[in-house]
């Protein structure tokens, strides 16, 4: 067993008003290490970084790069980490100490039996900017509590309900083994984050704590409407690359291709929804050419996307429908857990 347990990733562009709150939420437990990417950051966030690094040696660690987005920051962390598991937090949120103790309490009993886990699930709380109650996202509903299982144990996910980057900390070993490479200068990678090294897992462990605090509210935050709009090319993208990623029937445990399925029926409505309302004649010829090309590549994959909950209300034929689909636009954010 690595002498490091955990490896928290912490991708930083212009953290600076925010950066002090997100790594002093990770500090103060043993076998952690702490990697900040800094980005290429024009304000004050390379300092920042140094300054943990300089008091915090044997835990903190920087990597200052040049500025290759999101995606990039993650890989760059991954590749670096040092830990049994790593966990991704972005440099606007944080965890809870008492569940983050209890996290690393849970690894290290499992590993101690001898039990290889996967992947850990635990829930995220929405911290949304001047909201008095902030919502949990729990899965238990879908999932056994307190032991290892295998995917045939869990159950279905509800339409509002799915597994976003801040529930999931993968075994290091099952992201590298998986080739996950995060796309350069895009935005809603933490799909593919999820997405492409869960299909390597095999033993999952759900501890219901409520561990990450993902804050909502920023303007300029990549969830915020109006900006979600402007990147409609980059959902295209981050859609294409979960479509070709996805797995062959057959090829993997029933209840986790389901879930994949579940995972991509989300997203495809939401980037369906997204290029409606950008609206113009471009945008909709990309969208009516998303979904072409997933039925020329997999008709049957095409029916089962199409014919779901979402995929129906984000593709309602004609005019008409096309409205009514942009005024779900709002409920399909909340579906997925934007702002």
């Amino acid at each position: 067993m690595s002498a490091t347990l955990l490896t928290l990733v912490v991708p930083a562009y212009n953290s600076a008003p925010y950066l002090h709150r997100c790594i002093d939420s990770l500090l103060g437990e043993d076998r952690v290490e702490v990697v900040i990417v800094n980005d290429g950051s024009t304000d004050d966030t390379a300092a920042i970084a140094d300054a943990y690094a300089f008091a915090h040696p044997q835990v903190v660690r920087v990597i200052h790069q040049v500025n290759a987005g999101h995606g990039g920051a993650v890989n760059a962390g991954i590749a670096a980490a040092r830990g049994e598991y790593v966990k991704v937090v972005d440099s606007d949120d944080w965890l809870n100490r008492d569940a983050l103790r209890a996290l690393l309490s849970t690894i290290v009993e499992q590993e101690s039996r001898g039990v290889r886990i996967d992947a850990f699930i635990t829930n995220f709380v929405k911290e949304r900017e001047g909201a008095r109650h902030c919502p949990a996202t729990r899965y238990t509903n879908v999932m056994p509590q307190g032991r290892p299982f295998g995917w045939s144990e869990v159950g279905a996910f509800r339409t509002r309900q799915h597994l976003m980057m801040h529930a999931v900390c993968f075994r290091t070993e099952v992201i590298r083994a998986s080739g996950l490479q995060l796309p350069e200068h895009t935005f809603y990678v933490d799909n593919l984050f999820v997405f492409v090294p869960l299909i390597h897992t095999r033993t999952v462990y759900y501890l219901n704590v409520d561990l990450y605090r993902y804050f909502i509210g920023r303007d300029d935050q990549s969830v915020a409407h109006d900006v979600m709009i402007r990147r409609s090319d980059q959902h295209v993208k981050v859609t294409r690359l979960l479509l070709d990623a996805m797995p062959a029937r057959g090829s993997v445990d029933t209840q986790l291709f389901s879930y994949l399925i579940h995972h991509l029926e989300v997203v495809c409505a939401i980037t369906s929804i997204v290029l409606l309302h950008a609206g113009g004649r471009e945008n909709l010829a990309t969208r009516t050419a998303l979904w072409n090309d997933i039925r020329a590549k997999d008709a049957w994959l095409h029916a089962r996307l199409r014919r779901s909950l979402v995929g129906t209300t984000s593709n309602l034929p004609g005019s008409a429908g096309r409205k009514i689909s942009v005024a779900a636009y709002h409920i399909a954010r909340r579906v997925v857990g934007f702002s």
